[in-house]
């Protein structure tokens, strides 16, 4: 193998690596004229399911644990608490293609073209990627109060994905509950 083609593979390697290690990724978005300040209790569920009881439950308690350390009370009875809690997740099989050469052999006619290039090989990957999202509801009037979506590669080793899990929650739950803005007049 040439020194060209191990310094590139070596790049392309570094910048997969980055990529995975950022590549969580976590929207939230809520209403900014709602006090959050008035919910004291939550009830909390899943809403679609994605079908793993074991990753479902994680999911939950750590909700769960991170609503409860932000100073809000779990509600056994879904009809009492302020707020609901609801859990959804999908997951997709996304396919990433690598194309690596063996080396150039010269430039071809005019700097480019075809017959300066050597020969290619390609490599097809599947991975699977999960996403969770977790709406939050004022249980009086049913609206839509706050939306957290994290999104992230699945790995084959459960204990992986709790720690992926730990941080999604982290992340979307960083700085909440939210303030309410002021009404500029």
């Amino acid at each position: 193998m040439s020194v060209r083609t191990r310094i590139g593979i070596g790049s392309i390697l570094t910048v997969l690596l980055a990529a995975a290690l950022y590549a969580q990724d976590v929207t939230r978005d809520f209403d900014k004229s709602y006090d959050f300040t008035k919910i004291k209790t939550f009830s909390i569920k899943i809403g679609t399911s994605w079908n793993n009881q074991l990753s479902e439950n994680r999911v939950l308690n750590a909700v769960t644990d991170t609503l409860t350390q932000k100073g809000w009370v779990h509600a056994e009875n879904p009809e009492t608490a302020d707020a609901l809690v609801v859990i959804h997740g999908a997951t997709d099989v996304k396919h990433n293609v690598t194309t690596f050469y063996d080396g150039w052999t010269g430039w071809g006619y005019g700097g480019y073209g075809g017959a300066g290039m050597s020969t290619g090989t390609t490599m097809v990957s599947d991975y699977k990627v999960g996403t969770l999202v977790t709406d939050i509801f004022d249980n009086k009037n049913r609206n839509l109060i706050f939306r957290g979506s994290a999104t992230d590669e699945i790995n084959e080793n459960p204990s992986k994905n709790e720690k992926k899990i730990a941080k999604a929650t982290e992340k979307l739950f960083k700085d909440f509950p939210p303030k309410k803005e002021k009404q500029a007049f």
